[in-house]
């Protein structure tokens, strides 16, 4: 129901048709001649109730009335002058039946606008009522509803929305019926009734919780609550001393519509109307003020609490600590862990009294710092960074005591929690009893975490220096010390290096003993001479028993290092996989330092081909801009092609700067010079995935490019100059423009993404594993992900970890993968040798569980390597893993400087592999010159392979010109496909003759002048 409260609105909740009008005949005549003469009625009611109050001694009540009175007598004098002009000749015996005509105007006026119960009224028509007409009883505000509520029948309401739910056909309508009845049947169901909704006595928060703190000063600090409270209490008496008076209606009302806004006010403010503010113009805060929001009760004390037994800190790095273990400052964990220290002062015998045991620990004895070592072993503490965006954010370590303030991390779990150590903070919580240490030994340990929920990948994999030096370990070098020797183990070649006969990077051949893990988990030892380098030799040291020495005999960069981690973790387990990163960290951090790679000017090497590439591109926006000036192009045209161009041109520096800085001229054994892998320090950082991308580099050695303006169009003027060669003054207000668009859009953007994650884990928390198997026979069709002709996603990565649908056969019809089997890394290797394209896999979507879901639908856990466990809530951390990278993608603009990242846009189409173009779905219509031109909206061009497998796909849009017919042979490297980008063709598919309509000038189309040009195009509008 609307609640209007309003002055001008009235509601009517009956009309009592027994009601005898006491009023004299001649006070009614008066009325309606009144109101015939043009007298208002408010005006009128206005004078009733000042001359009922007896208000005339007042100056302004007397002058209002003796005003009204003068302008009442004025408009009778005129009426009976009209009267007397038009009643000439009318006899007094018709007298009689002209007022009796008037009485039936007035009789007829009312059935006309004849009024139900709940009509509204506006306050000018309600005057007129209430003159006109006898037995009218209204109310406004919260009283009207209240009555109106109190009259209802719940039971009578009900069985009419039943039925009218059966013969209704809107949809519409049945969803506002379904909604209306649901409150009804609640109503009844609960025994509430509906005028209990309308308050009549308002509770008062108790004093604690509106407290009132005096300051110095004598001046007081209060709460919101207190002054809103005060409103309602002022109007409320002031109210109750009108009413007693027999105040003036009006008077009352507007009181009452006051002290309806005041309690709106306190349960709401600024809901409805303007908010109430107080002496500083500040919104006071109401009570659902004080339970909604990030600040309420609910969110700020009820779903996450400040808790004992935490301290915060600056974390730095700990890179001598094993994984399980964090580094806690003495003093903070003498607090954190003091009623356990009690315990034992007591126990011991140290102390008798808690006040004892306190003095003792706040003097720092030396039995404390004993008692301290022994109460944190193997007690896990959970260290937490904010922003936790995925469970990973909480993770448990086993303590060790360090001295200083800060917290000591340990590097590989860094990528985690997302920390860096410029200044970060973490906070640590204390597990108190049994139960939560040994969950957080059991789930939350981080050395149980090793593999990313998100994705199954490691997530303890090194990163930035230890990357760095197993990347430098792993290089190999053309004719350094000690090339082509032959070692006879893995220990001969570490003396050797040990002692200066060979160069880390020399190619040499050694001796391995490798342990080969067998089908049936045996372990045989296989010895063969291998060609390697002295560094990849070494790390054979560090490898587990049952890794393949092809794992690390290759240069390692970050993916290859990934690969490593997460093979031994599939092959040999959780402990071993812990220990080897371990250990592949401090070999990292070792081989970083004696790297000695740091950054000079020099490593930025600019290529000789820039100028000349520069020109070439000046020369094309020069020929563009010709083209504009004589009227060929528009200036979106125009605009459009200068940004290709310069990006075309940017790319082009760039490739040319990367193969300056990546290969390097060396003399080999023989003496001739050859081209080899540099070892420039810049490329040794991005090639190994430590630090910093080629689009990076390209601003330090190539050209910055176009820059983006804050509203993410880009300015078509690009910044010719690197970094090295320096900005100048344009070059760097230009600049200007993108870096500050970066910060503004990680300001701003972090906060999206932050609240897209909460209602993504708003919606999937109830999303929880409670079956084992629905046994659906349902599923989804999967292939690879194929986008202009490149696989964006193999099959292979879409299907691991899921349960088979339907049976898998090979070609030749032999059973490789069962229904109900999980698809691990084996079966993707079977996947791929026979060639399978398409696969049948359960899927959560099909799933039929009633609640939540299956353990089959669902497949893999990916941060366990196992089928899921019932009770996994796979919603939320669905949720967390779609929200966690959204949020570090916002901080991808600030590190590039704004730089405009849009890629010269695509015009043509070039195969890489021969086979036999096929037209997909699409229509053709051939052109004169004979070629194909495409006229479908979802053209794919495929190429098969001369099995008839599809190889390639590209998507060619409405419009494009194909070089092939159907079923052509195209060689790799042929073009197939070209079309103008920035054009959007209008293609004939009959011959005929063209002709315009409804071409009116200003309407459907308008006349544009370019300025420059002085060229006239035609352009239609869009229609409104």
């Amino acid at each position: 129901m609307v609640v209007n409260k309003s002055d001008d609105m009235w509601l009517l909740p009956t009309i009592r048709e027994d009601h005898e009008w006491k009023a004299s005949f001649d006070t009614t005549a008066l009325l309606k001649r009144l109101i015939k003469a043009g007298v208002s009625a408010k005006d009128i009611q206005n004078l009733l109730e000042s001359l009922k109050s007896e208000q005339f001694g007042e100056d302004e009540w007397y002058e209002g009335a003796l005003a009204l009175l003068k302008k009442t007598v004025n408009l009778l004098k005129k009426e009976v002058t009209e009267l007397k002009s038009k009643s000439k000749g009318v006899s007094e015996e018709n007298e009689f039946d002209v007022r009796a005509a008037e009485d039936e105007i007035i009789t007829q006026y009312l059935q006309d606008k004849k009024l139900n119960q709940g009509a509204l009224l506006s306050e000018d028509e309600y005057h007129e009522r209430i003159v006109l007409e006898s037995g009218l009883e209204a109310a406004m505000g919260a009283e009207a509803i209240r009555s109106l509520l109190k009259s209802l029948d719940l039971k009578a309401e009900r069985d009419t929305l039943r039925a009218e739910l059966s013969e209704t056909k809107s949809e519409t309508k049945f969803k506002k019926l379904t909604k209306r009845l649901k409150v009804v049947e609640g109503f009844i169901n609960s025994g509430n009734k509906p005028e209990w909704m309308v308050m009549e006595v308002l509770p008062v928060l108790p004093p604690d919780l509106r407290p009132l703190v005096p300051l110095d000063g004598g001046r007081f600090a209060t709460s919101d609550l207190n002054d809103l409270y005060r409103r309602v209490i002022n109007r409320n008496n002031r109210l109750r001393r009108l009413l007693d008076l027999n105040a003036p209606v009006i008077i009352v009302r507007n009181e009452k519509r006051m002290l309806q806004e005041s309690v709106d006010s306190l349960l709401d403010n600024g809901r409805r109307g303007k908010p109430v503010t107080g002496s500083n113009k500040r919104q006071l805060k109401s009570l659902a003020d004080m339970i909604k929001g990030k600040q309420g009760r609910f969110r700020q004390n009820l779903l996450g609490k400040r808790v004992d037994y935490s301290g915060r800190s600056v974390i730095v790095v700990g890179p001598t600590l094993k994984l399980h273990q964090c580094g806690l400052p003495k003093k903070m964990a003498l607090e954190l862990f003091k009623p356990f220290i009690f315990s034992r002062l007591e126990l011991r015998g140290l102390s008798t009294t808690i006040k004892q045991s306190k003095k003792m620990v706040d003097n720092e004895e030396l039995e404390v710092w004993d008692i301290l070592e022994e109460v944190i072993r193997e007690h896990p503490v959970l260290l937490n960074r904010a922003p936790t965006l995925h469970r990973l954010g909480i993770q448990a370590f086993e303590p060790v005591l360090v001295e200083g303030k800060a917290i000591q991390l340990h590097p590989l779990v860094c990528t985690a929690y997302n920390a860096d150590f410029d200044g970060d903070q973490m906070a640590v919580h204390i597990p108190l009893s049994i139960e939560s240490q040994l969950e957080a030994r059991s789930l939350m340990m981080s050395s149980n975490n090793v593999l990313h929920p998100a994705n199954g990948e490691p997530i303890i994999g090194p990163s930035q220096d230890i990357v760095l030096g197993l990347y430098y370990m792993t290089r190999e070098r053309l004719n350094d010390r000690g090339e082509g020797s032959v070692f006879a183990d893995v220990a001969e070649t570490r003396r050797a290096y040990d002692t200066g006969q060979v160069s880390l990077h020399a190619k040499v051949k050694v001796r391995i003993a490798e342990q080969r893990l067998g089908d049936n988990g045996s372990l045989t030892e296989m010895v063969t001479l291998r060609d390697t380098t002295v560094g990849r030799a070494l790390l054979m040291e560090i490898l587990p028993d049952g890794l393949p020495f092809d794992l690390v005999n290759k240069t390692l960069r970050k993916r290859a290092i990934s690969m490593v981690i997460d093979e031994c973790y599939r092959r040999i387990g959780l402990k071993e996989t812990v220990v080897f990163c371990d250990q592949l960290m401090y070999v990292g951090f070792s081989m970083a330092a004696k790297s000695g790679v740091s950054i000079g000017v020099d490593d930025m090497i600019v290529p000789d081909t820039k100028p000349e590439r520069l020109a070439t591109a000046e020369q094309e926006v020069k020929s563009i801009q010709e083209q504009y000036s004589s009227g060929l192009l528009t200036d979106g045209e125009r605009y459009n092609k200068v940004v290709d161009i310069w990006t075309h041109a940017s790319e082009v520096v760039a490739d040319e700067m990367m193969k300056g800085i990546q290969h390097e001229v060396v003399v080999d054994v023989d003496g001739n010079e050859v081209v080899h892998e540099s070892f420039n320090s810049i490329y040794m950082m991005a090639d190994s995935g430590a630090r910093g991308s080629p689009a990076q580099i390209r601003q330090l050695a190539g050209m910055r490019g176009l820059m983006a303006k804050p509203d993410g169009s880009i300015i078509e003027t690009p910044i010719t100059a690197n970094f090295r060669e320096g900005l100048n003054v344009l070059q760097y207000f230009i600049s200007t423009h993108g870096a500050r668009k970066g910060l503004a859009d990680t300001a701003l953007k972090t906060a999206n993404s932050g609240y897209l994650t909460r209602r993504l884990v708003d919606v999937c928390q109830d999303l929880v594993v409670n079956d084992d198997d629905c046994g659906t026979k349902q599923g989804i069709l999967l292939d690879a992900v194929v986008q202009g002709g490149e696989v964006m996603v193999p099959l292979t990565d879409r299907i691991l970890g899921r349960v088979v649908g339907e049976k898998v056969a090979s070609p030749q019809g032999q059973v490789l993968l069962k229904p109900g089997e999980m698809i691990d890394e084996a079966a993707i290797q079977l996947v791929e040798e026979h060639n399978i394209n398409q696969i049948r896999v359960r899927s959560p979507v099909t799933c039929e569980t009633r609640y939540g879901i299956c353990a089959t639908c669902y497949g893999r856990d990916l941060a366990r390597g196992h089928l899921v466990n019932r009770g996994e809530a796979v919603g939320v951390m669905a949720a967390q893993s779609i929200g966690e990278p959204g949020t570090q993608l916002t901080m991808r603009t600030f590190h590039i400087g704004g730089a405009a990242s849009r890629a010269a846009t695509a015009s043509k189409v070039t195969v890489r592999s021969e086979g036999t173009a096929r037209y997909g779905r699409f229509r053709v219509v051939r052109r004169a010159d004979g070629r194909n031109i495409v006229i479908s909206r979802s053209a794919e061009l495929v190429v098969q392979d001369a099995y008839g497998v599809d190889r390639e796909r590209y998507k060619l849009p409405f419009g494009a010109e194909l070089t092939v017919n159907d079923g052509d042979a195209v060689a790799a490297g042929q073009l197939v496909a070209s079309w103008d980008p920035h054009t959007h063709p209008i293609i004939t598919v009959v011959p005929g003759k063209v002709s315009f309509k409804n071409m009116d000038d200003g309407v459907t189309v308008t006349r544009q002048v370019d300025e420059l040009t002085g060229s006239t195009t035609h352009v239609v509008l869009d229609p409104k």
